[in-house]
C-alpha cells in the first residue's frame, strides 16, 4: 500500500491507522504549498488534487478520509480498529464524517485557508476568528456528547480516534486553542500510543 499525504495535513490520521495495523506500506510526499496536488502526476492518482489518497496495491487508490479509515479498518479486522456490531460500526462512520465534513472544512479550513472563504483580504481575520469559534463549538458538543472512556466511542479505541486526533492536534500545535477536558485527555492518550509517535516521527511533527 502506498499513503499519499502532506506533513501534518488531515493525511496524519491515515498514517496513524495504518502504523495501527503494523501492515508494509510507503510514504508518497505530496506537497500542497507548492502545488504538487495539481501536477499530473499526481492528479492520475487523485483528480480530486487533495490528500489523503491510498493506493491499495492493485493500482487503483482510494480517496476521502472516511472511506479509506473505513476500507483499512475493515479490511484488517485483526487489528481491532472498527467496532464490531451494527450500532457501533455506525457510530464510528458518524464520527469519522463529522470531523471530515463539518469540523475540518468549517472548524479549521477557515483559519487555515481564510482566502477560500472571501474576496476581500479586509475580511481574512474575521473568516479565522470564525474558524475558530466553530471549532470550539464542534468540541463543546462532542465534550457534551461523549459517549466512550478513555477514547470516542464506548467499544474502545478506533479509526474514530485517528481522525478526532487529526484535528485535536490542529487546535492545540496549530490554533492555540484549548480543548476541552475529555477532549484533552484523548489527545493525551493519543499521543501516548505508539503508533501516534511514529506517524508524527516520520512526518517531522512534533508531539
Amino acid at each position: 500500500m502506498k499513503l499519499f499525504y502532506s506533513p501534518g495535513a488531515c493525511s496524519l490520521g491515515i498514517h496513524i491507522i495504518l502504523e495501527e495495523i503494523g501492515k508494509p506500506f510507503e510514504l508518497s510526499l505530496v506537497a500542497l504549498k507548492e502545488g504538487a496536488q495539481y501536477k499530473p502526476d499526481y492528479l492520475a492518482v487523485n483528480p480530486k488534487s487533495k490528500v489523503p489518497a491510498l493506493d491499495r496495491g492493485d493500482g487503483r487508490a482510494l480517496t476521502e478520509f472516511p472511506v479509506i479509515a473505513w476500507w483499512l479498518a475493515k479490511s484488517n479486522p485483526e487489528a481491532g480498529l472498527l467496532p464490531t456490531d451494527f450500532e457501533g460500526e455506525t457510530r464510528c462512520l458518524e464520527m469519522l464524517d463529522y470531523v471530515a465534513g463539518t469540523i475540518h472544512p468549517q472548524g479549521f479550513t477557515r483559519q487555515f485557508r481564510a482566502a477560500n472563504f472571501t474576496p476581500r483580504e479586509e475580511d481574512l481575520p474575521k473568516v479565522v476568528e470564525q474558524g475558530k469559534t466553530l471549532a470550539a463549538k464542534y468540541f463543546d458538543m462532542l465534550e457534551k456528547t461523549w459517549t466512550g472512556g478513555t477514547f470516542a466511542l464506548p467499544s474502545g479505541y478506533s479509526v474514530a480516534d485517528c481522525a478526532l486526533f487529526f484535528v485535536e492536534y490542529w487546535a492545540t500545535r496549530r490554533s492555540g486553542m484549548t480543548l476541552p477536558p475529555r477532549l484533552a485527555a484523548h489527545l493525551a492518550a493519543m499521543l501516548a500510543r505508539p503508533a501516534v509517535q511514529r506517524a508524527l516521527a516520520r512526518e517531522g511533527l512534533a508531539g
